[in-house]
């Protein structure tokens, strides 16, 4: 779990990074923030299906559905923070400050299921 969040910090910060150098000063708001949520979304979703590993299928399958809600939600938070604070969450930096993490961080949790 404490590297799953290690590598959700250190990609919200190549993130910031390359959101930086492409829209400048105004992305590193949106990339920090959504980078974080990005990892705390989904280090509370890994929380949430490992106990479910030895269970039965159908158990497994809600405490995932849990899991791909939480990421949904943060989806919502992304429309909302760029609907009413566009200034300080343009669309383009927020959406990659989240999916640019919590898309790598999805692929990495597949080694954490094994």
């Amino acid at each position: 779990m404490s590297r799953m969040v290690a590598w959700g910090v250190g990609l919200t910060v190549l993130v910031t990074a390359v959101l930086w150098l492409a829209w400048g000063r105004a992305a590193v708001l949106p990339g920090v923030t959504f980078g974080l949520l990005a990892t705390a979304i989904q280090a509370v979703a890994l929380r949430v299906v490992m106990p479910a590993l030895a269970q039965p299928f159908g158990k497994l399958m809600a405490r995932w559905g849990i899991g791909m809600g939480l990421r949904l939600g943060g989806v919502v938070v992304f429309a909302l923070a760029s609907a009413i604070a566009r200034d300080d969450f343009p669309p383009l930096p927020t959406a990659f400050g989240y999916l640019g993490v919590l898309l790598p961080l999805l692929v990495m949790e597949t080694r954490y299921l094994r």
